[in-house]
């Protein structure tokens, strides 16, 4: 994957790269899933951890991000090897995530605020790991092909991986958790298992993908945050991105409470997260084909839609029981699974605009921006709930100790689970609108650039 100064068509990208590049997300997904619905409930329910502490423990690590992210990417745009840009950085994650992530929930016996550093302390090495391994996953889509609707196209094979990987974190890891400390550990171990499995296939599985476009390395950090900065596209595409991602972060922290005490079967939690993902494995075709007739920003619109319209109606579901909250999580599903295809198959866009215009190999910022804003957003979610359950009143505990919640901190679940992640992608919503960077806008641009013989 040596930089070249001939485009690549997008043919070239093999079945066997787009498999290779595929089951990389594996990580990603795994490593938003499990924090995002199992940890904060971890701290507050296994490990007796205070609500507002809990959630500050799975915010504080993700705010390293955006001081690592971008120096990955910078690090990963300047790299030249054998291996090309981006995959040494990939092995490196591959060495540090999957330790990190099986100690984060595989401590010692302890309760309070000790059990909180603990989780601290290692839940910050895992998202450095993860820092290093993501950027530049991210970046490689925009450098495999030039073509607009080719990258939707290639990032289907990512979703697919996605689903699965969401729906073993969201349906599996609970199970083997069982709402016990020797459950978690056992979890903790075995996905950081399958995580250095997936991290390495995918490593391997890239070692023959293309890298399109005539562009150089920008060496200087200032320089290219200054143009993520200065990408109007990038920083709409980050504010929208943001919001869905915040959304879905409130929810997937707030499911296990849902589940406990709203739907009243702890068991539930599983159910309902494969109502959310069960939609990635047979919508993907439909979400590719609504991006090519309504372009993808109309898509986008729709599938936030979607979301809204679900989260709204999960709020009734005290007056209609747990089949009718199953009904209405299929409808967050469904727009969830095209919110998830085309933000990515967008930054691919942004980045190939930016790189058209500049001649210079920048992505690697772009993603690195991305990631760390992704990561602090979605775990802003926990400290969301966790904020919002203590305001409720929600009263911590441990297996030995069951309390019984007042009113008002099921009033707070619902409000976690339902209206506040509307509320935010309906401001998704209307950032969407202010989005312009359409097939026809990048074609003006890129095609002078990628124009070559068999592209």
């Amino acid at each position: 994957m040596v930089p070249s100064t001939t485009a690549t068509p997008a043919k070239a990208v093999s079945r066997s790269v787009r498999l290779g590049y595929g089951v990389g997300s594996f990580c990603t997904a795994t490593f938003s899933a499990i924090p995002g619905l199992l940890l904060l409930f971890y701290m507050t329910n296994i490990l007796a951890v205070p609500a507002w502490l809990a959630g500050l423990v799975v915010f504080a690590p993700k705010a390293w991000d955006l001081v690592i992210n971008p120096l990955v990417g910078q690090w990963s745009d300047r790299t030249e090897s054998r291996w090309g840009p981006r995959r040494p950085w990939m092995l490196a994650g591959t060495v540090v995530l999957p330790v990190a992530f099986a100690l984060t929930f595989s401590g010692p016996a302890l309760t309070g605020t000790p059990a909180a550093l603990f989780v601290g302390a290692f839940f910050l090495l895992a998202a450095t790991g993860y820092a290093l391994y993501e950027v530049p996953y991210k970046a490689m889509p925009a450098e495999m092909t030039g073509d607009y609707h080719e990258r939707t196209s290639l990032l289907q094979w990512r979703m697919i991986f996605v689903a699965l990987a969401v729906a073993l974190s969201g349906i599996i890891a609970p199970a083997i958790a069982a709402h016990s400390l020797e459950g978690y550990r056992t979890m903790g171990i075995a996905f950081a298992g399958l995580l250095l499995v997936a991290m390495l296939a995918s490593f391997l599985g890239t070692a023959r993908a293309p890298m399109t476009g005539a562009v150089e390395p920008e060496a200087n950090l200032r320089t290219q945050l200054a143009a993520a900065r200065a990408s109007r596209p990038f920083l709409w595409l980050l504010g929208l991105s943001s919001a869905q991602t915040l959304a879905a972060g409130v929810m997937l922290a707030g499911a296990p409470y849902f589940a406990s005490y709203i739907v009243g079967d702890p068991d539930a939690t599983s159910t309902l997260f494969a109502a959310l993902v069960g939609p990635m494995l047979v919508t993907m075709p439909l979400w590719v084909w609504v991006a090519r007739k309504m372009d993808k920003r109309g898509a986008m619109i729709l599938s936030s839609s979607l979301f809204l319209i679900g989260g709204l109606a999960a709020s009734l579901t005290p007056v209609f029981g747990a089949l009718y909250a199953h009904l209405a999580t299929l409808v967050i599903g469904v727009g969830y699974a095209g919110l998830q295809l085309l933000q990515f198959s967008m930054l691919a866009d942004v980045i190939a605009h930016d790189s058209a215009r500049s001649g210079k190999r920048r992505g690697g910022v772009f993603t690195g921006l991305w990631t760390a804003v992704e990561s602090a957003v979605a775990a802003l979610g926990a400290l969301v709930v966790g904020a919002v359950l203590a305001a409720g009143g929600f009263i911590s505990s441990d297996p030995e100790h069951p309390v019984t919640q007042p009113g008002s901190a099921l009033t707070a679940i619902i409000l976690s689970q339902a209206i506040i992640p509307a509320i935010i992608v309906g401001i998704g919503i209307l950032m969407t609108l202010k989005y312009r960077l359409t097939a026809d806008h990048l074609a003006e641009v890129t095609t002078p650039q990628v124009a070559s013989p068999g592209a």
